[in-house]
């Protein structure tokens, strides 16, 4: 980009990308920290054949987090060519 952004246009691209930066973080921590506290507790339900704990640790964690890169940089590429700094 060669043109610089209008402060005010600036700030709400910076915002709308810190809430979604806040968003994918609180995701990222839900799925690395806080799930695998309770896995103990999760191993009662049972998820394809395999206890729910064990599966959120050895697959469904990944497979989070693979979507939730895919997401993140749609969700960002939407909000950047919303103010026009879109990549080609």
């Amino acid at each position: 980009m060669t043109e610089k952004l209008p402060p005010e246009v600036a700030e709400a691209h910076w915002t709308k990308t810190r809430n979604l930066m806040w968003v994918t973080l609180a995701v990222w921590a839900i799925f690395s920290f806080f799930i695998h506290f309770f896995v103990t507790a999760m191993n009662n339900i049972v998820f394809l054949g395999f206890p729910l704990g064990f599966y959120m640790a050895a697959q469904g964690s990944l497979i989070v987090f693979v979507v939730l890169i895919f997401w993140f940089a749609n969700r960002q590429n939407a909000i950047d060519e919303e103010f026009g700094v879109a990549e080609d």
